[in-house]
């Protein structure tokens, strides 16, 4: 299962490359983005999607870490310790 996450990972990565091509090439007018009372210049929408995703991209690779210091980790290791335990005393 290790050998095929990578492979997984990179076929990801490609999809969503290929969609924001796709979606880039077929939405070529400009967009500006509003937040509260803030504006964008106009930019391509591709270039928007592909720097979302980028964005999201390392968002995740960021918090990720940071997923795994929390306490559920330990507490489903001690669950999977239970349940061998019951296999055990078969």
């Amino acid at each position: 299962m290790k050998t095929l996450a990578p492979f997984f990972t990179s076929l990801v990565v490609a999809v969503w490359v290929v969609a924001i091509a796709i979606l880039s090439v077929q939405n070529f007018e400009p967009v500006s983005l509003k937040f509260l009372t803030f504006q964008s210049i106009k930019i391509p929408f591709g270039i928007v999607l592909a720097f979302s995703a980028g964005v999201g991209f390392v968002g995740v690779a960021i918090l990720q870490p940071l997923w795994s210091l929390s306490g559920s980790s330990n507490s489903r290791l001690e669950e999977d310790a239970e349940f061998f335990v019951d296999d055990e005393d078969f």
